[in-house]
């Protein structure tokens, strides 16, 4: 069984900086994309980061300039480095993972998500 395990949020004033951490356990082949998305309250789960095992990345329009992904390949971490935030970027974060847990078996899988409150 593959999990992915968040660490990492919490309440930070608007401007302030978070740090949000992944990592991905359990029986993994390999791990395609691997990203961030975030669900506000009554909105839609949307993508805010994500990266390709070439290390190629894609942001959310929203973040682009503020947040920063980085992966691990050998550990199969990810991390989102979030600078400059905002009110609006309060959200549950969820870590995403498309990972093949047997060869050729793959499965979209998702962390338990973290809370981060920007607010003054």
């Amino acid at each position: 069984q593959v999990q992915l395990v968040e660490s990492g949020g919490g309440l930070v004033q608007p401007g302030g900086s978070l740090r949000l951490s992944c990592a991905a356990s359990g029986s993994i082949v390999s791990i395609n994309n691997m990203g961030w998305y975030r669900q506000a309250p009554e909105k839609r789960r949307e993508l805010v980061a994500i990266a390709r095992r070439d290390g190629s990345t894609n942001y959310a329009d929203s973040v682009k300039g503020r947040f920063t992904i980085y992966r691990d390949n050998a550990k199969n971490t990810v991390i989102l480095q979030m600078k400059s935030l905002k009110p609006e970027d309060t959200a549950v974060y969820y870590c995403y993972g498309f990972i093949q847990w047997r060869q050729g078996y793959w499965n979209d899988t998702w962390g338990q998500g973290t809370q981060v409150s920007v607010s003054s």
